[in-house]
């Protein structure tokens, strides 16, 4: 059952006070490479850096009093670990982070900078998940997963409903795919806005489990995700597949190095600083060039938290 157009409303009104409206830009070169029309909003201009507050902040703000003085955990290798760490802070609630030994040390020291209490694990999805459990059994704080939660997903794609008020006329809007609660955020924003804009995702090569998921009609995972696109190494889950399988039109695959290229251009010639997974969807119009020939095309950039000591060029 996919969320109701009153639940994606109530929650862009709940979520819009406590987040930036982001900026959305445009570029005349990229235009022209792409041949098409493309508005990117900005979301590497959200608090903390990407566009995860938005979901943090829902989510908290639907707990109960009693909820949010035990606190929050999550699980997270870095943009929801700060994400849900700034959000509680401001909402003056605790938050328990679980991160991998492995995460980017600038992520952690995010996460320490907004007030994160950082819990270390081994850098597997089951040990995640296990220390994530123990804090929860041990202090009774409340479990909100960074992509398959109904109020993450609701709070994701408030940036979506930003993008749409001002260019209501887009025929695609394309995000990156990872966890899948941004792209589910925007098809359900897409969905009840408007009666022609297409949700496109944009995935990796290595970690096309989403893209398996839509061929094979139920949740697929990933062996090994050896992308650059660190953000997007995660699996889709029971609340977010079925708003992806019934509304998101179609995924896009691309290379390692059709990212690398992708993000060069956007540092380059829109001068501003994204992370790899934001440079996915670009990647993915460039490469579609004649399908997406004479568009209008929104992209989110979700977040610009890069671990400038590792950059890809």
């Amino acid at each position: 059952m996919i969320p109701s157009k009153e639940e994606v409303t109530t929650a862009y009104n709940r979520v819009s006070p406590f987040v930036h409206k982001t900026p959305v830009f445009t570029s005349n070169l990229l235009n022209g490479l792409a041949e098409a029309e493309l508005y990117f909003k900005c979301e590497n201009f959200q608090k903390m850096g990407a566009f995860k507050m938005r979901g943090a902040i829902n989510a908290i703000q639907q707990l109960s009093k009693d909820q949010k003085k035990a606190g929050v955990v999550t699980h997270s290798s870095g943009n929801f670990a700060q994400a849900l760490s700034l959000a509680a802070k401001n909402l003056g609630v605790k938050a328990y982070i679980v991160m991998p030994s492995n995460a980017p040390q600038v992520k952690k020291e995010a996460v320490k900078g907004y007030g994160g209490i950082i819990t270390e694990s081994q850098p597997t999805l089951a040990a995640r998940e296990q220390e994530a459990n123990r804090i929860q059994s041990e202090t009774g704080a409340t479990f909100i997963h960074p992509s398959n939660n109904t109020d993450v997903i609701l709070g994701q794609g408030t940036a979506a409903i930003e993008l749409l008020k001002k260019h209501s006329d887009l025929d695609y809007i394309l995000t990156p795919l990872g966890g899948g609660g941004l792209i589910a955020g925007t098809a359900l924003a897409a969905h009840y806005m408007t009666s022609t804009c297409k949700v496109i995702g944009g995935e990796p090569f290595e970690a096309d489990d989403a893209w398996r998921s839509l061929q094979s009609g139920k949740i697929e995972t990933n062996e090994t995700a050896n992308t650059i696109a660190d953000g997007l190494r995660t699996n889709l889950g029971d609340k977010n597949f079925p708003i992806i399988n019934e509304l998101v039109t179609e995924i896009i695959r691309v290379e390692e190095a059709e990212i690398t290229a992708a993000m060069r251009l956007i540092w380059e010639r829109m001068k501003i600083i994204v992370e790899p997974s934001s440079a996915v969807p670009l990647a993915a119009v460039l490469k579609k060039k004649d399908f997406f020939r004479n568009k209008k095309i929104g992209i989110i950039i979700s977040g610009g938290n890069v671990d400038l000591e590792n950059l890809p060029f």
